[in-house]
């Protein structure tokens, strides 16, 4: 026989209140940690994305040159 779990709140008839502001406080915390992993990548790559849009222009300016 199996007994139903029941939550603690339900053994003294309370429902927990709901926070509404919690909800904005968490996007924000999910928005924070992925503004610090950006700014990590960026930095990690970002002297190989001038190097690479370097070559890119490089290439253009070449290209236009020969026509």
């Amino acid at each position: 026989m199996r007994l139903p779990i029941a939550p603690p709140h339900a053994a003294h008839g309370v429902r927990p209140r709901r926070k509404r502001g919690q909800t904005l406080v968490e996007y924000a915390l999910i928005l924070a940690v992925l503004t610090v992993v950006m700014i990590f990548c960026m930095r990690l790559l970002g002297a190989r994305i001038v190097v690479i849009f370097s070559d890119i222009a490089a290439i253009l300016d070449t290209a236009q040159s020969s026509h």
